[in-house]
């Protein structure tokens, strides 16, 4: 659903304030504001925070919280993300914004809600814009599909790899992960 009418930019949207908690991605200069998560959306994406923080430090996990502008007008609020030592330390104190002059995060993460227009725009649209943004690994979980996409970047393009049932998740950054499909689809059983 998209807000606004006239055309934002950036220094626009990092100013707009509604007075509201809605939380607003920013796609081609126009607020789109981001619906409710599912119950099963939110289990999914904890657990997974979860089994990170067996072995990622805490200061580098971001849960639904920080946004990354991904081109000059267009800016997404990812459901994980993982930075890096040199992204931890370039963001600094202030919003939780990463900004198109700072290193990409290690992973980032969506959980596919429901609908063909969220389906198109976190297999389409943030495949595209993540890989341009550099980002190294892009998982894409869909329970509606009972899989796991990890799509690691190689020359400027993703590689994909798609996991199912009881297929163990491979990463090539976060080799320490030991899950599988059914163990991250479980969660989501509501």
């Amino acid at each position: 659903m998209t807000t606004t009418t006239k055309k934002l930019n950036l220094e626009e949207y990092l100013a707009y304030d509604d007075g509201t908690d809605t939380r607003y991605e920013m796609v081609d200069g126009e607020l789109v504001a981001m619906p409710p998560e599912t119950d099963r959306n939110n289990l999914i994406s904890l657990y997974l925070l979860s089994e990170f923080f067996k072995f990622v430090p805490i200061r580098f996990i971001r849960h639904k919280d920080t946004e990354i502008i991904v081109t000059g007008n267009r800016v997404r609020l990812p459901d994980l993300m993982i930075l890096t030592e040199e992204l931890f330390t370039t963001i600094g104190g202030g919003r939780a914004t990463i900004t198109v002059d700072m290193p990409s995060p290690a992973l980032v993460v969506e959980v596919v809600s429901p609908g063909k227009a969220n389906e198109d725009r976190d297999y389409r649209y943030k495949r595209s814009e993540y890989a341009a943004r550099g980002i190294p690994e892009y998982w894409i979980v869909d329970f509606a599909k009972q899989q796991v996409i990890v799509l690691t970047l190689v020359d400027g393009l993703y590689e994909e790899a798609v996991f199912q049932n009881s297929d163990r998740i491979t990463s090539v950054y976060f080799t320490e992960l030991a899950l599988t499909v059914a163990q991250v689809l479980a969660c989501g059983e509501v």
